[in-house]
C-alpha cells in the first residue's frame, strides 16, 4: 500500500533521511520508533507534502501512485491523513466548518455529491461521540483553547470524518493522559483496522501500542530503518533504551 525506497531528503541544507527503505502493505499497523533527531517527524512531513522538506533522492509509491507527483490537497483526496504531533489552532474558523469543507473537497475530487448539512452533522456527532469528544465543542474555533487531549481527539474525530485509506500519525500520544491514550488508541483501531487501510504509527513510547497492536516495529535512527521486529521490538526499546537495543 505504501513504498518507500531509498528516500532522502533535506530541510535547508541539512539532510535528515538518509536512505530510508519501508513498505507498509494494505491492512496492517506499523510503528516507527526512534531517538529525538532520527527523522521522524520529517518523514510524515515529506510524504504530506510539507513545503520546505526537499525530496533529493528514491520514491514513494501510495497505492501504486508515485506520491511526489501529487500536490498536498491531492495527496489527502487520494485517502493519505497525516496527524501532526502539535495539531494548530485556527482561530475564527469553526471546527464544524472546517471538517465539512474538507470533506466536501475530497469527495467532489473523487466524483461524489457533497454531504447536506444534516448529513454532516449527524456523521460529525457519532464520531466526536465515538471518541468522548462533546459535540458542543465541534462549534468552537479549530482547537482553539482545547487542551492537548482535546486537540488529539479532535484529530481522530477528523479522521473519522474523512475515512482515509491510510493515516500517518506523528506521536499522536503525545502529552496524552491515561484516558485520552485509550480513547486515542481505540480511535485508531475503529477508524482504521480495515484490509484495505493502513497506518503508519510514529511515537517515542510503547504505552500507545498496548492499545494499537502492530504488525511490525521499525526503529529509525540517523535517518534510516536501523532494526525492524514485532511488538516485542518495542518492549525491548522501552525497558533497555535504544543504544543498548541497537548495539
Amino acid at each position: 500500500m505504501l513504498r518507500i525506497e531509498n528516500l532522502h531528503a533535506n530541510v535547508g541544507d541539512k539532510p535528515i533521511l538518509k536512505g530510508l527503505s519501508l513498505t507498509v502493505p494494505a491492512g496492517e499497523v506499523h510503528a516507527i520508533m526512534g531517538p529525538n533527531g532520527a527523522g521522524k517527524s520529517t518523514l510524515a512531513y515529506v510524504l504530506g507534502g510539507r513545503p520546505g522538506y526537499e525530496v533529493t533522492g528514491g520514491s514513494v509509491s501510495f497505492n501504486g501512485t508515485d506520491l511526489f507527483d501529487l500536490e498536498p490537497h491531492e495527496r489527502a483526496a487520494a485517502g493519505l491523513f497525516l496527524g501532526f504531533q502539535y495539531p494548530v489552532e485556527i482561530p475564527g474558523v469553526s471546527m464544524l466548518q472546517f471538517l465539512r469543507e474538507s470533506l466536501n473537497a475530497q469527495r467532489r475530487s473523487r466524483g461524489q455529491d457533497d454531504l447536506s448539512g444534516a448529513e454532516f452533522i449527524k456523521l460529525a456527532r457519532e464520531q466526536a461521540g465515538a471518541l468522548g469528544l462533546p459535540a458542543d465543542m465541534l462549534k468552537r474555533p479549530v482547537n482553539v483553547g482545547f487542551s492537548g487531549g482535546e486537540k488529539k481527539r479532535a484529530e481522530m474525530v477528523q479522521m473519522g470524518i474523512m475515512a482515509p485509506k491510510f493515516a500517518v500519525l506523528d506521536e499522536t500520544d503525545s502529552g496524552l493522559d491515561i484516558d485520552a491514550l485509550k480513547a486515542v488508541g481505540e480511535g485508531i483501531n475503529r477508524i482504521m483496522r480495515a484490509p484495505d487501510q493502513g497506518v503508519l504509527l510514529i511515537t517515542h513510547y510503547q504505552r500507545l501500542l498496548d492499545h494499537v497492536k502492530p504488525d511490525a516495529v521499525h526503529v529509525l535512527s540517523d535517518g534510516r530503518i536501523v532494526k525492524s521486529g514485532g511488538p516485542e521490538l518495542a518492549h525491548a526499546l522501552e525497558e533497555e533504551g535504544y543504544a543498548e537495543v541497537l548495539a
